[in-house]
């Protein structure tokens, strides 16, 4: 690591819903002794920063602060939560161009004062915008990560763990791919206890047959719609899933994460950024893993970054 970085220093650009969520989740669960918010409306990351100081007697000690794009100089993280808002109705991709231009910025105003802390990007269509991260940075790909399928994979084991009757805890599986609507859930490989979803759920007192799985990977794809429709936004579990993100870095954890990154050949797919198992440290991404999918998954795979190559590739950068 660099020696001029503090290594328990977060940077979260972005001060509204899911930026100020984040930094609360961060001083709940004491990652990090130290939290800058950075925002265009100064105003209202120092609003954040005082409503989140005045509870600094109930926490572990952390400085929590609002600031500009110097107090990142030495930031070990920078969580880039900043854009335009989905509204409902509209795509992640509907965001794009939207959050293109404000990248820009954003990436440019970064790397005016920091070259050697490790990007994570939140802010949607996060697979996009993390591969324009990782191209407007020249950071090298390993410190360049998108919170990607992260809350997918949680929302996927929430809705079995209802479904099946199991602590959310003893469900294993993943969403891989594209954040949005061309995920992939790896049904061949989800299991409970080591037993495969196909052979626990016959015996589950909740039995889940074929049709249930189906809807359950329906739900999860549209999570976010329904949530954005009745309340207008989501913030809690993605800044729960920033913040385990944060923690495996900051603690260097060795944690598989399904982050989005550079495909660098993985499945054939290369120049885009997309959501595997990643362990990851306090290098950010130290190894992305090649799961034994299944044939169907793969395919499916291989279009959700078809999908986003062809998104992608409508943009000016």
């Amino acid at each position: 690591m660099n020696k001029n970085l503090n290594p328990n220093k977060i940077a979260v650009i972005g001060a509204g819903g899911v930026g100020a969520t984040t930094a609360y989740a961060l001083m709940v669960q004491g990652i990090g002794s130290e939290i800058v918010l950075i925002d265009v409306n100064k105003d209202k990351a120092e609003g954040e920063a005082m409503d989140l100081r005045h509870g600094a007697s109930f926490v572990n000690p952390v400085d929590i602060y609002a600031g500009d794009y110097s107090d990142l100089a030495d930031a070990k993280l920078i969580i880039i939560t900043a854009g335009a808002a989905q509204k409902p109705g509209e795509t992640r991709l509907d965001l794009i161009k939207k959050n293109t231009g404000i990248f820009k910025n954003i990436v440019s105003s970064i790397t005016e004062y920091n070259k050697d802390g490790i990007l994570l990007v939140v802010t949607n269509p996060v697979d996009i915008l993390t591969y324009l991260t990782y191209r407007l940075s020249n950071f090298p790909a390993n410190r360049v990560i998108g919170s990607g399928t992260v809350l997918d994979s949680s929302r996927f084991r929430s809705l079995l763990s209802k479904n099946c009757g199991v602590a959310a805890s003893n469900v294993h599986g993943y969403i891989i791919g594209e954040h949005g609507d061309s995920e992939v859930p790896v049904w061949s490989l989800t299991n409970i206890a080591g037993t495969p979803i196909s052979q626990y759920c016959p015996i589950c007192s909740k039995a889940c047959g074929g049709d249930d799985l189906e809807q359950i990977s329906s739900q999860v794809k549209n999570a976010a719609y329904e949530i954005i429709e009745k309340k207008g936004a989501t913030f809690y579990a993605v800044a729960l899933a920033v913040a385990r993100i944060a923690r495996s870095i900051l603690r260097d954890e060795n944690a598989v994460l399904t982050v989005s990154s550079l495909m660098e050949s993985y499945y054939g797919i290369e120049d885009i950024s997309l959501s595997l198992p990643t362990i990851i440290n306090s290098n950010g991404i130290d190894r992305v893993l090649e799961l034994p999918l299944s044939k169907k998954e793969e395919k499916a795979f291989k279009e959700s970054a078809a999908h986003l190559k062809e998104n992608f590739e409508q943009l000016e950068v």
